[in-house]
């Protein structure tokens, strides 16, 4: 029995000695710095890095899509101009015209359905309830009467965060980099004209006019470069604008101005945060990339 008890008291002695060891005897470990000395003193991370922008034009001709569209989705026909003044700066410009290529939502196409069965209606009797509560809004054609952007030109900066390597399919790699870019964009904008007397004759359209907006723009772009002078590039750009898509009477009564008001006024434009998918292909000036140390 004394035995099994100095047995056990040693092991609590060992366990206890080797607890006070480990937590309370332990000195802080300090870090040495590691100075390098010969070929690799002071010398970058990274050495012989592809300059795919520094000191080079790059004009990126493409086509944009207008996307998450009311009424009508417009293609605009375009380009990007700018110079980088670094790996990672760029400044330029962006332009697109869009009324070359114009096509109506469905849903454009299911309200001029209705519209038409409302018109052929009221021609054969002018006081019908139906014509009367939409002869503010709504003239023969109602695609003749919607909102459109027709150009778009923008100076603009971007700034090139980050860059790497894409591998496809373990056996292509493609040079690549993220950008942001912003800055004011002059809107080209076509829409209902304003009007105090607006009822519908169901003979006429509805006139329209253009005018100029400014707005900011920003959005973030990749660039997939396939040799030393070119590269893909997709962008996804947003526009905040107000504007009156479907030369609708939505505002300008009541107390508050939000009601109805039998006319046509910039209080009908509404705020659209309009989105922008581009695909381009862009082309470096010089041809010949630039190698870092």
């Amino acid at each position: 029995m004394k035995t099994k008890t100095r047995k056990l008291t040693t092991r609590l002695l060992a366990g206890i000695i080797a607890a006070a060891a480990t937590f309370g005897l332990a000195k802080p470990a300090d870090a040495q710095e590691i100075l390098l000395t010969g070929p690799l003193a002071g010398a970058p991370a990274v050495r012989k890095l592809r300059l795919h922008r520094q000191g080079r034009f790059e004009f990126s001709p493409g086509i944009s899509f207008t996307i998450l569209d009311e009424y009508r989705r417009t293609m605009f026909l375009g380009a990007r101009l700018g110079y980088n003044f670094t790996d990672w700066l760029e400044i330029g410009v962006w332009g697109g015209y869009g009324k070359l290529i114009q096509m109506d939502t469905y849903l454009t196409d299911q309200i001029q359905s209705r519209n038409h069965d409302r018109v052929v209606r009221a021609m054969g009797n002018p006081l019908d309830t139906e014509r009367r509560l939409t002869a503010v809004n709504l003239g023969p054609n109602f695609d003749k009467q919607l909102g459109s952007l027709d150009w778009i030109l923008t100076p603009q900066i971007s700034v090139i965060p980050f860059r790497g390597k894409l591998a496809l399919f373990q056996s292509i790699y493609l040079d690549t980099d993220l950008y942001i870019f912003g800055g004011p964009a002059i809107v080209g904008i076509t829409e209902r004209a304003n009007c105090t007397d607006c009822t519908s004759d169901n003979v006429h359209n509805f006139p329209t006019s253009s005018h100029v907006a400014v707005a900011p723009t920003f959005g973030l772009g990749f660039s997939f470069y396939a040799n030393q002078w070119s590269a893909l590039g997709v962008e996804w750009r947003f526009l905040p604008i107000a504007w009156n898509t479907g030369g609708f009477d939505t505002a300008g009564g009541g107390k508050d101005g939000e009601f109805p008001d039998n006319k046509i006024t910039s209080a009908d434009e509404r705020f659209h945060f309009q989105q922008m998918l581009t695909i381009s292909w862009n082309m470096n000036l010089p041809t010949k990339v630039r190698l870092s140390e």
